[in-house]
């Protein structure tokens, strides 16, 4: 049996004191706060987004973009809490514009880095080619869609693997978050800074690239040496049909011999360049 009463209240609806996070002292639910989660959210994406798509390992071309723009998304609601107090909005659309292309040069600068340094794989794998004679053997790169020599290619596919199985890719996203503790955010970076970071880890690479390839200098100057002593005193001997096939056979030798020494030096560069970041 209904009441008068419970019929009157049925027709008014439901009780509002029943549900107090309905209501506001104004009447009307308080959602201020949430465009100023959703900018700050969008501006940690530009960096960690840009640092993802750069990122060695993951950042790889034939990663496809759905995987690493979803890893970015939650790894970008990891790093919100940590990073909110950090970004101070300004009260102006020119202000969070400026904001967020300095979130996206911050990210790039530091994944343009990071491929600065993994670069020396294919740098010292040319090299390596070159000693070998095999600097004609080009394939195409599957990391950069680029014709590069077989050698190269080895090198950087091996490298991308051992960066995953060592889970150095843990340390870059350590970096990440890090990164708003090194260069917190506040703007567009100073060019100064940007050029010494980016010479630095060019130069890095390019010492990390001679260093891996070391052994095969070494071996190139004495093989030549070699040869060159063998058609002085043999002028009727055809050096060239020698020299090439031994040259190629020696080379592998060598690769066998020290490509477990070539991946662990380029490993403990790059997860140093990377800790750099992390603050170790």
């Amino acid at each position: 049996m209904i009441l008068p009463q419970q019929t009157l209240a049925i027709a008014d609806g439901p009780d509002l004191r029943q549900f107090p996070w309905r209501r506001s002292a104004g009447g009307t639910m308080q959602i201020a706060i949430l465009p100023e989660i959703s900018a700050v959210f969008v501006l940690i994406f530009a960096r960690v987004g840009t640092l993802v798509m750069l990122m060695p390992g993951i950042g790889e071309r034939f990663v496809f973009s759905r995987g690493r723009l979803s890893l970015a998304f939650f790894v970008a609601l990891v790093v919100l809490p940590m990073a909110r107090p950090l970004l101070r909005l300004p009260p102006d659309m020119p202000g969070v514009v400026g904001l967020l292309i300095g979130e996206i040069l911050i990210g790039l600068v530091i994944g343009v880095c990071a491929r600065f340094v993994m670069a020396c794989l294919q740098t010292a794998g040319t090299l390596v080619a070159q000693t070998m004679g095999l600097g004609f053997a080009m394939t195409v790169d599957p990391t950069g869609g680029q014709q590069n020599p077989s050698i190269g290619n080895l090198l950087t596919m091996l490298g991308i693997t051992l960066i995953l199985t060592s889970d150095l890719h843990h340390v870059a996203i350590v970096a990440i978050h890090e990164s708003y503790r090194v260069l917190p955010p506040g703007g567009i970076p100073e060019i100064g800074d940007v050029m010494m970071l980016a010479v630095r880890a060019a130069s890095q690479g390019f010492s990390l690239a001679v260093q891996i390839s070391a052994p095969f200098i070494i071996f190139g100057l004495l093989f030549n040496l070699g040869l060159g002593v063998l058609a002085r005193m043999m002028p009727q001997l055809q050096v060239f049909f020698l020299a090439v096939p031994a040259s190629i056979l020696g080379g592998m030798f060598v690769l066998l011999a020290v490509v477990g020494v070539m991946m662990s030096v380029f490993l403990t560069d790059l997860g140093a360049f990377l800790r750099q970041f992390a603050g170790n």
